[in-house]
C-alpha cells in the first residue's frame, strides 16, 4: 500500500512558537490559505480513503485539502505526541536540539517518541487488513518520524536529525510504502 503522508497547515500556535501536542489547536489565516492551495494542487489525486488523526488542526486540513472527495477514516492513534506538560508551551523552552532525550523517556505527563512509534505500528497493522492501494494521511511530526523509522529504515536519532522542519523544506505530500506483510 502507498501512503502518500501530509502535515497538517500552520496554527496559531505554530505561528506563536507554542508546542499544540494533544492540544486541539486551530488553524490559522495563513493555515487555511495553505490548506486552499494545497487543494487545487490535489485536485487530480485519487485516494482510496483518508486517515487522519482526530486532532482538529489536522480534521480541519483534511476537509480543506480534499473537500470529502474521498472516504476519510478519523484516527487517535495519528496524534501528536504528548508533549505532557510542555503542551501549550513555548517550543524553544524544550524540544529544539532535544528530541533524542525523549526517544524512550516521556516527557513529563506524556509520552516518548517510541509510545508513538507503538502508536503508529498499530495503526499500520490495522491498515494492513485494508485492501486499499493508494491512501492519503494527515497528522503531525511525530507521526510522521515513526514512518520513518518503522518503514523508511531509519533510527530515531536519524529521524529527528534529518527532519524536514529542521531546514524548513515542506513539500506536498511524503511518500511511504507499506509493505504487504508488516
Amino acid at each position: 500500500m502507498r501512503i502518500t503522508y501530509f502535515v497538517h497547515t500552520t496554527t496559531t500556535d505554530n505561528e506563536a512558537g507554542l508546542a499544540t501536542g494533544w492540544i486541539q489547536g486551530k488553524l490559522s489565516d495563513n493555515g487555511l490559505e495553505q490548506a486552499r492551495l494545497l487543494n487545487g494542487t490535489l485536485q487530480n489525486h485519487t485516494f482510496d480513503a483518508v486517515f487522519t488523526s482526530d486532532l482538529q488542526r489536522a480534521v480541519k486540513s483534511t476537509e480543506l485539502f480534499f473537500d470529502n472527495r474521498f472516504p476519510v477514516f478519523i484516527d487517535w492513534r495519528l496524534r501528536e505526541c504528548n508533549y505532557g506538560v510542555f503542551d501549550g508551551k513555548p517550543v524553544a523552552d524544550f524540544k529544539k536540539g532535544h528530541e533524542a532525550e525523549f526517544i524512550s523517556a516521556p516527557y513529563e505527563g506524556g509520552e516518548s517518541y517510541r509510545d508513538v512509534e507503538q502508536r503508529i505500528k498499530s495503526l499500520l497493522n490495522s491498515l494492513s487488513l485494508f485492501p486499499f492501494n493508494h491512501i492519503a494521511v494527515v497528522a503531525h511530526q511525530a507521526p510522521q518520524l515513526a514512518l520513518d523509522v518503522l518503514l523508511g529504515g531509519k533510527s530515531w536519532e536519524q529521524a529527528i536529525s534529518e527532519d524536514w522542519r529542521n531546514t524548513k523544506n515542506w513539500q506536498p505530500g511524503w511518500e511511504y510504502q507499506l509493505p504487504e506483510k508488516f
